[in-house]
This record gives structure tokens, sequence and C-alpha cells, in this order.
């Protein structure tokens, strides 16, 4: 960026600041940076972004400026919105698809809500291309307030603008929270003035002040400039000059500077208070909006608010700007509730191509039932749960709730919210409260659907059970008004969410019930829903029917941008080992969680589909991150239920590196929560890990009866879709510990189901367990034929466990050569994945043939290039993937990949062994060529 001239005028006590900003974007003249101010109210961070916006404009660089607005903290894109209007003309230099994307959100075209990813990136091509004529500075003030969606576009490009002649520079008030994620962006902390710059700064701008008023004034003000400046400009003449103190000292530091602010806009003529008004109300700062609005108001009218610098008005881009936000509350708290209505109507007319904002105005204007009204928040809120918004969804639903004309509409509308709250919002809490609210609002009539889904929610998170739930929820459907029909979204919802509770209770008869609402739907079963009726309650037998329609629909997934649809099909996906066309998408919905942008529950389940995959295919490291961030959601919105879910997957791990207590000390949590509850689901998970660690500690005896407890020898049990994943582990307790018959006849279950149709993972497992069962004459014809499989690499794990059990089988009948290239492959295989107990295995069985290491192999020390070892010290320090990939400008996936390289390496087998490792790992190890291009 072009060299910052010192421009702070009046700006007092801010020197060594301003410095500081005008030397880090110097120093990133060629690399872009991102600096964010934060401080408590009024401590001067707006002053400050004044002055280095001035500084900077006056030097050469273009300035965007925009700032979160409190009164429109809920409307999505519309801090973005404040931020790149004045490019609108630079919109023609992207791409089409990038241009449509940016034009979609920011409301200036029509069509589908556009990809989250995709906007953020249109963003951020803009401003590179803008910045390629000159440099250009992004001021973004009021951190806290700016919408969800612009706060995850504005962070994705502060964190981008390395590499080019962009500047980011924001301000937030300390601890404020707000949606934008500011870790890992450069931070400068304003701290109040110190004393005698204070005075210094009083007595410049009241020269006159009486002694005794100017140290009260410093004695209340503490060092914060606004309250300092305020609370003196709010003194009348006679007050300044006595000892007489006006405002009530009892009062909070921003009531009483709200106050004061209040004052100052009582004394503008009413045109510019209606002028301002309409800004404030409006919060994009588009000027031409609020003319527009205004009718017959001019442009001279917001004068006297300009002279008493409490609005400024940008003319070259056509803005209009509160010099700090508790201007834009006073506006609004001065005004009377009459002037509000007459404003958000007049915004609501000039607004009537914008849905969602005119909605929102019209809403605020209502004083009683209005039933268009009520409607079109409603239809508001499905847009914006459609693009992952549950949050602006359920404030919609609620307005509309409040303004419906008859109870049931009242009732409906809010168990709406309530379940959008309880099933993907993340607000257990609110969804409890709104769950009353339903009942006070239609005390007669009964539960509606949404009410009764989202009690089920709430229930099996609380101290409640999955009988109870799925009894509740059954009723409620039984009992409906829907008329069976397919396209009631209502209906919709609550089998989706009746299939889980099915799922999770794990018994034939909890899925009666299901199948009979599906066949009484007309005129035909939505996709979706049928897709997963077949796919995710019981895939052995019905599987096959649902795969092609599900390739489908996983087909069409790059252009979907619901993340309940994407999750949805996730579910769909776990069984039938189509996780890996999902993990795009699935990436897509937790970048929204993370970015505070999308559902946490949609962020939960994508999580653990990611999860799984990432077990399945070997990338365990990157498996365990994302085990642990899944319960940490899950307790940061206390969906207690779903933690089973992310324990299984770290007590597979466990089990797979050789940790058996740790293996153990999860299925017991997980069976200790799911047996009160009735969630055999849960516990069949549980019994699936056991197994799997019953075999790594080589007690084949307790991993049969924990495989058979999932499903007995012999048969798949309906509607426990979790035993295919058991299908192998059975089969080989059962053959170490002599049961040969129930070994066999579990094959001929899995043959007879057809398991090896479902999936190539399936195929894999079907044709090993048959292997392990053969007679000697058919033993390397039958491992052979299930090597042969396709995409058998795609799963390394069960891939290593087939050559080890073909290995052993070729020692024990005298073919050692053979048996030492399977064994030799199964152990660099269970090395490179860290899977201790098995490569202790495949090594003895290798030493048993009278070999140490396969053929070829060489021992030579392991050796880091410079960034595995440089990844490695971050790791080893603390940071999370998130961090390390901030700090080395890498993507997160790329560390989880160093990572998964780098433990075995080492030796270990977690990020808590790294440091250790490292300290007596050889410095000279790494060979100084290997560094590599960031």
């Amino acid at each position: 960026m072009a060299s910052m001239v010192p421009a702070a005028r009046s700006l007092v006590g801010r020197g060594e600041e301003l410095s500081y900003i005008r030397a880090y974007f110097e120093d990133a003249a060629v690399a872009g940076g991102a600096l964010l101010l934060s401080g408590e109210p009024g401590v001067g961070k707006t002053a400050l972004l004044d002055a280095a916006a001035a500084a900077a404009s006056e030097s050469g660089t273009r300035v965007l400026r925009a700032a979160g607005v409190e009164f429109e903290a809920d409307v999505s894109y519309s801090c973005l919105n404040q931020l790149l209007f004045p490019l609108y003309g630079a919109f023609e230099a992207l791409t089409a698809v990038h241009r449509d994307a940016l034009r979609v959100a920011l409301g200036f075209g029509s069509g589908p809500a556009p990809d989250r990813l995709l906007v953020s990136n249109a963003a951020l091509l803009l401003v590179r291309e803008v910045a390629v004529e000159g440099p250009l500075l992004l001021v973004v003030d009021d951190v806290p307030w700016v919408d969800r969606a612009s706060a995850a576009v504005l962070g994705f490009v502060a964190r981008r603008v390395v590499g080019s002649r962009v500047g980011f520079l924001a301000a937030s008030r300390s601890n404020a929270g707000g949606f934008f994620e500011h870790g890992g962006l450069t931070e400068l902390v304003l701290r109040p003035l110190p004393p005698a710059v204070a005075q210094d700064l009083l007595t410049s701008r009241f020269p006159g002040l009486a002694l005794g008023v100017r140290r009260r004034l410093l004695a209340e003000a503490g060092g914060n400039p606004l309250a300092l400046l305020e609370l003196a400009a709010g003194l009348s003449g006679p007050q300044r000059l006595a000892s007489a103190w006006a405002p009530g000292s009892g009062l909070p530091l921003s009531r009483r500077l709200q106050a004061l602010f209040a004052a100052r806009v009582s004394d503008l003529p009413e045109p510019c208070r209606e002028l301002m008004l309409l800004g404030a109300l409006d919060g994009t700062g588009d000027l031409g909006l609020v003319l527009a609005a205004a009718g017959e108001q001019r442009l001279d009218d917001l004068e006297p608010a300009e002279r008493d610098e409490l609005v400024r008005i940008e003319d070259r881009t056509r803005r209009l700007e509160f010099r700090h936000p508790l201007i834009r509350s006073a506006v609004v708290e001065v005004s009377t509730g009459a002037e509000r209505r007459r404003a958000h109507l007049v915004l609501a007319e000039a607004l009537a191509s914008q849905l969602e904002r005119r909605a929102w105005h019209l809403g605020e204007a209502a004083v009683g039932p209005d039933t268009e009204v009520a409607a079109l928040l409603e239809e508001a809120a499905h847009r914006r749960l459609r693009r992952g918004d549950a949050v602006g969804a359920i404030a919609s639903l609620t307005r509309a709730a409040e303004l419906s004309p008859d109870a049931a509409g009242r009732s409906r509308r809010l168990a709406e919210a309530a379940y959008i709250g309880a099933d993907a919002g993340g607000e257990l809490g609110d969804a409890s409260r709104l769950l009353v609210d339903v009942r006070r609002a239609n005390p007669a009539g009964g539960d509606s659907l949404y009410a009764a889904a989202a009690s089920a929610f709430v229930l099996i998170n609380g101290e409640g059970d999955v009988d109870t739930a799925h009894r509740l929820l059954v009723g409620a459907i039984e009992a409906g008004d829907h008329g069976w029909r397919a396209d009631n979204d209502a209906l919709d919802d609550a089998l989706h969410t009746l299939l889980l509770l099915c799922w999770f209770a794990g018994r034939p008869q909890m899925w009666r019930p299901f199948f009979a609402a599906l066949d009484r739907l007309t005129p035909e079963v939505p996709d979706l829903l049928w897709v997963l009726a077949r796919t995710f309650a019981d895939p052995a037998r019905t599987g096959h029917r649902g795969a092609a329609r599900l390739d489908t629909l996983i087909a069409g997934l790059h252009e979907e941008s619901d993340p309940t649809r994407i999750v949805r099909l996730g579910t769909g996906s776990v069984y039938l080992d189509r996780l890996a066309g999902l993990r795009e998408a699935a990436w897509r919905v937790v970048r929204m969680g993370r970015d505070g942008a999308g559902p946490p529950r949609r962020h939960l389940g994508s999580l653990l589909h990611l999860c799984f995959d990432d077990y399945l295919t070997g990338q365990w490291a990157q498996a365990s991150e994302l085990a642990e961030e899944g319960l940490r959601l899950c307790d940061e919105h206390d969906y207690r239920f779903f933690t089973w879910y992310f324990r299984y997957v770290q007590a597979m791990l466990a089990a797979a590196r050789g940790e058996a207590d740790t293996s153990q000390a999860l299925t017991d949590a997980i069976l200790r929560f799911a047996a009160p509850r009735g969630a055999r689901a849960a516990e069949g998970f549980a019994l699936h890990a056991r197994a799997v660690n019953d075999i790594g500690r080589g007690d084949y005896d307790s991993a049969y009866r924990n495989a058979s407890a999932l499903s007995p020898a012999g048969s798949l049990a309906p509607y426990v879709p979790h035993a295919l994943w058991a299908c192998l582990d059975l089969v080989e307790a059962a053959v170490h510990t002599d049961r040969h018959a129930e070994a066999a006849a579990h094959v001929d279950a899995l043959g007879e189901a057809n398991i090896a149709a479902l999936s190539p993972r399936l195929a894999l497992l079907s044709a090993a367990a048959a292997a392990i069962t053969a007679e000697d004459e058919r033993v390397e014809e039958s491992f052979e034929a299930a090597l042969a499989l396709p995409d058998v690499e795609r799963w390394p794990f069960d891939l290593a466990r087939v050559r080890l059990s073909y290995g052993e089988r070729l020692r024990r009948m005298r073919a050692t050569a053979k048996a030492r290239a399977q064994l030799g492959a199964a152990l660099e295989a269970f090395e490179r994945l860290g899977a201790r107990p098995w490569a202790e295995r495949a090594a003895g069985e290798l030493r048993a043939t009278g070999m140490t290491r396969p053929r070829g192999a060489t021992r030579r020390p392991a050796t880091l290039t410079a960034q595995e070892r440089e990844i490695a010290e971050l790791a080893g320090s603390g940071l999370t993937n998130k961090q390390i990939a901030e700090r080395l400008f890498l993507s997160h996936r790329t560390v989880g990949a160093h990572l998964y390289q780098i433990f075995p390496k080492l030796g270990i087998t977690s990020r808590a062994a790294l440091r250790d490792a490292l300290a007596a790992f050889p410095e000279e190890a790494t060979p100084p060529d290997a560094a590599e291009d960031r």
C-alpha cells in the first residue's frame, strides 16, 4: 500500500497508535495486510479509523468504508452491501458466476441464494481487481454489529489479502462478541487515554471549564475520550462554569452517553431527524435509498446534523455514516412509535424488490395482527433457512407469530421457530422457551408437528429417552391435519426427525409407524426421504433399491446451498460408503459453522460425516481433530445426546492405535449414556469399537461376544445397519476362537444379503470374510479375488487387515515367500497409519517367516522436511491445525496431511507426544535442501 501521511489533525494522544497503523500497512506494501483495533466503547476506535482512513486517502490510497448496524444485524449481507456498493461498476471485471453471486447476495440481482464460499471468493477477487489500479484500504467499524453473512465474507477476505495491494482495517469493542471471527488477525488494543493526555484533550476542546468541573469530568470519564467529550458537550453554559453535574451518576456510562446523544438529536430540526431516522433504521448507509424513501426530503436537510458532527455524508460514494453507533441508537430512542412505523413503511416501499428486507421493515411497522405481513415474514424465514441462516429464520418466524391474527397461526409459527432452534440453530434453551409460548398461544391446539419434533430434540438432549420422544412424535404425526401431503414441509421435517429417532432406538418395531406414514404420503414420498428410508434404516435389505437414486442426488450437490439437505444426504450415504462424494459440500457446511454463519447442528452433522470418512480412508489425524471439534460444539450448544458419535470415532482411533484403556473408557462412557435413554444405536457403536479394541489386544473371545451382541452370527440384525461395519470383525473373531460354523454362517448371511453390491468397501469386507473361512485349497483364490476388487486402496486399514489375515494363512500353509509379500505390505500400511497393535502382529508374523523387514526395504533414519518440522513444532506448542495454517499460509487440510505423514516418522500416535518426540529427533535429520515452497 502507498505510504500513509499523518493526518491526525485533531486526534489527541493517539500518535503512537496512528504511527503503528501507518508502519503496519507500509510494511505490507507488497504483501497486503489486515489489522483489528479493539477497545472499550468510546475509547476512540472510530476516531482512529477516521484518521487512518484520511491519511491513506491523502497518500493516494482508495478507501472504502462500512460499519456494523445494530438494527440490521440479522439482515444478511447488509454490511457487505455498504462496503462494496461503490465498486458496483467494477463487477463487470468478474467472471459471470462470481458477478452473479455477488449481485444476488447484495440484493442487486435475483436468483437462488449463492453459496457463501462463492460470495467470499467473489468479494476477494473484486477487491484484488480494483487494487490493480491502485492501493485499496477496506475500513469496517463496529464489527460486533456486522451481520452474520457479511462477517463470514469479511473474515474470509481479511485472511487472504496477503499478496495484494489491499489493506483491511477494522474496529471492534473488546469482548463484544458478534459473528466476525478475528482469531489469527493482528490486533491493536486501544487503551484509555493517560490522565495527562485526557486533560489536554478536555482543555483544548472546552477551555472555559471550571477547574472543579474539569476534575469531575476527568474522574468520571476514566480516560475514555468519547465519554469525556460528550459529557462536557452535554453541560449547559452555567454548568460548565460551576460545579453542578447534570447527568445522573448512577447510570452506566453507555446509558449516560446514549442519553446525551439523544438530547443532541432532539434539538435538530424535524426534517433532519426524519432523514436520520430513515438512515438509522435502514442501516446500510445507502444515501440513495434514504432519499428515495424520504420522498420530498432534500439532502440539505441533513446539514444541521453534519454541522454538529453527528453524521457524515460521503459525496463521492453517496453514503450516510453516523459518527458513532450511539448516535444511531439515540436517533431511534428519541423518535416516537408513530415516526418509526412511518419510516419502516416508506423503507419497505423503497425495498419492494428485496423480499427479506421489505418483510422485516413491514414487520417492524405493524402495530397489530397482519396476515399478509406475517406470511411475508414466514417466507423470508424459509429463504434464510435455505441458505443456512437459522438465527435469522427464527427471528423472522417469531415476529410472524406475533403478527398472526389467529391462535393456530401463532402457535404454528412459534413451533417452527422452536423446531429450527432445536434441530439446526443450536439453541435448545430458546427452543424450550418457545415451546412454552406455543402452548400459551394455543392451549387447546395440541402439539403441532414442529412442536412435537422440537420437543423430541429437547427431550433426548435432556434427561428424556428415545422411546418417549418417539411416542410423542408418532402421536403428533398420526393426529395431524396435514392430509398426508408429501409437499407439507412440517410433515417432511417431522418424518426426517422420526427416522432419526427410529434409528437411535435400533429396534424393528419402532420403524413400523414410520413406514406406515410413508405409505400414506401422496402423491409420492419425496426423493430424499425415500432414499434415506432405504439406505439408512436397513441397508442390508433395502440399500440396493436406494443406491442409484442416492448417487443421482449426490451428483447434484455442487449446486446445493441448503445445509439441511447436505447433511441429510450425508446421513443416507454413511452405510453405502458414499461420503467421499459429499466431502466438498460437507466442508462448506463446516466452514459456515466455524464462521458463525451456519447452523450448529448442521455443522455437527457434517463434522461427523467427515470424521467417518477420514477414519475409513486412513486420515486419522484429521479424524481426531474433527472429533474434538464436534465434542466442543456439543458442549457449547448443549447437544449432549450427540456426543457419543464423536466418542465412537475417538474410541475406534484409540483401538486402532493400541490405546486400549482409552478406547475402553470411551465405550464405557457411551454405554452409560445410552442405556438409560434407550439409544440402542449408540450401544451398537460402542460394541463395534469394543470388538476392534479386543482384536487389537488379541482377546478374540471378547471380540466375538461384542460383535455378535451387535448382530448374532449367521444373520444381519434387521434395522441395525452398523452390523455391516462389524461383519469382518465378527468372522475374524469367530475363526480365531474355533467357532468355524458361526463364521461360515455369517459369511453365508453376507452373501445372501449381497452386501458386496452396496459399496466397494463392503465388497472387500465380504470377500475377505469369505476368504478367511475358505478351505486351504481355495485360500489364495479367495484372498486374491478380494484384493483385486476395485478401489480397495481407498480403505487402507481394512485393506491392511485383509493382507495380514492373508499372510497369516499363507504362513501356516508354508507358502513363505507369498506370506512375506502380504505381511510386508500390511506392516508398511499399519506403520504408516500408526496402528501399533496390528503392526506388531504383522511384524511378529514376518519374523516367523524368517524375515524382519519386507524385501527391498532398507532401514534408514526418518527425515522431516523443513516445513514438516515447522508444522510439528507449532503443533507441539499447542496450536490447532487452523492456527498453524493461518501462520504458515497453508490450508488446514494441508497441515492435517503433513501431520498424517509426521506422526509415523516420529513413531508417535498423538499430538501430545510431539514435543518429546521432537526433542529426541535430531535437527540434522532434516535435509537442508528439503524446504518446501509455501
